[in-house]
């Protein structure tokens, strides 16, 4: 099954500072149909204004991981870490037995990225932070995992979950493959620009939800970037 809901289907809220899509329901959007895909809980689609950004909250058991598109987001925690993410990095956090953390736009420019959480498989763990550059060179033409909680080498940051984030960026005419346990959740958004999905077109920023699929083919029709999880 591929579903593909298109950008202007999710939910929205626009907070002036923050102009937000939700593919599921998040805060005041609510959709009973779309609470969720497996494991996958919440994937927000930001745009975050200059000189602005998330002031202190608490999280706990769940695994929170920032894939920033353009700009920058300095993140601080009530364990002591901060550190500043930008465009083609990735940050996660596990929230674990709980942590305050901000997340700020200190730059001169507006900040994209998405954030993804994911169920956590080990709730009660310690909470942790980290960050990681991956150039969009490293992904070019395949899909490079950026956070997996299954075994992986030192290029991988760390989740507590049995789910993996994959990225890729692919050239017009360009294809990339990736294999699939049917039984799996799969969701994808693509950046840039029209892709086809198993042979279906899906625009920028569509989400398209996948399962029962042993394979996801994806062809780019125009130049885009790609952000994948696959999740239990």
């Amino acid at each position: 099954m591929i579903d593909i809901r298109p950008f202007a289907s999710l939910g929205h809220a626009d907070h002036g500072w923050l102009n937000a899509r939700h593919h599921f329901s998040f805060a005041d959007y609510h959709d009973p149909a779309r609470m969720g895909w497996g494991a996958l809980r919440v994937w927000n689609d930001d745009e975050i204004a200059a000189k602005s950004g998330f002031p202190p909250h608490p999280h706990r058991d769940m695994e929170i991981i920032t894939y920033v598109r353009q700009g920058a987001i300095t993140h601080e925690d009530s364990m002591g870490n901060k550190g500043r993410t930008g465009a083609g990095d990735v940050q996660v956090m596990a929230a674990g037995t709980g942590v305050r953390h901000a997340e700020y736009n200190l730059e001169d420019e507006t900040t994209t990225l998405f954030q993804i959480w994911i169920q956590t498989d080990l709730p009660g763990a310690p909470p942790s932070w980290g960050a990681k550059t991956f150039p969009k060179s490293d992904l070019a033409g395949s899909f490079v995992t950026l956070a997996s909680g299954f075994d992986s080498d030192d290029d991988t940051l760390r989740i507590n979950a049995a789910a993996r984030v994959l990225g890729a960026t692919l050239k017009a005419g360009e294809s990339a493959e990736l294999a699939l346990d049917p039984n799996r959740h799969v969701y994808l958004v693509a950046l840039g620009g029209a892709i086809e999905v198993n042979g279906r077109r899906a625009e920028p920023r569509d989400g398209i939800a996948i399962t029962g699929e042993a394979k996801v083919a994806i062809r780019a029709i125009d130049e885009a970037e790609i952000v994948l999880v696959d999740a239990r």
